[in-house]
């Protein structure tokens, strides 16, 4: 089987130079990444189809590495693609059904752009979701929820914030080794859209 093609989702905020995401991707040879929406444009449906663009142009096996509303974006995504994914992991999903902190969107500016409701049916591949003791934009209790709904695997990463530059978070090593993790499962353990 082909090499998979790493493929990054970045969240709301988009590309950072210092983020993990951006520094993952510039480390493997096989990764690329959904171009920038802008910070201003809340269309999920458009995240949606920019990530639908992205694999449909990739020829082989794609795993996705989402952060944040990046996530939010695949779980949206997952319901209307048909395209196989080996597997996802899942960064510190925001919970967009309780109200952010100040400069983040409101419940009323998320659902006005379609992130509501949040998808909470499994997801249709494998999944890690990493979830974080102390991020501001989700308690773990929730985000464990929501991992446990999309059929995907957790893993409790202690106090990392939202795993940004703003909690220290450029690079993070760990990020490969669950996209590695992830293709190591049984193959009778994947599915496929």
């Amino acid at each position: 089987m082909a090499e998979a093609t790493i493929l990054i989702v970045p969240g709301l905020r988009d590309h950072v130079a210092e983020h993990w995401q951006t520094l993952l991707g510039d480390r493997l040879p096989n990764a690329r990444t959904v171009p920038p929406m802008g910070r201003t444009d809340l269309d999920c449906g458009a995240r949606c189809a920019a990530i639908e663009r992205e694999v449909q142009a990739i020829a082989g096996p794609v795993v996705l590495v989402a952060h944040s509303g990046g996530v939010i974006s695949v779980a949206h995504w997952a319901r209307k693609t048909r395209h196989p994914v080996l597997g996802a992991v899942l960064a510190t999903p925001p919970d967009f059904e309780s109200p952010m902190p100040d400069g983040y969107p409101t419940i009323a500016e998320l659902e006005h752009a379609g992130w509501l409701p949040v998808p909470w049916d499994p997801l249709p591949f494998p999944s890690i979701v990493g979830a974080s003791r102390n991020d501001p934009l989700a308690q773990f209790s929730r985000v464990a929820e929501m991992a446990s709904d999309w059929g995907s695997k957790l893993v409790d990463l202690g106090d990392v914030g939202h795993l940004n530059p703003a909690s220290g978070y450029g690079n993070w090593p760990l990020a490969e080794q669950l996209v590695h993790d992830l293709m190591a499962l049984p193959r009778m353990q994947r599915k496929t859209a």
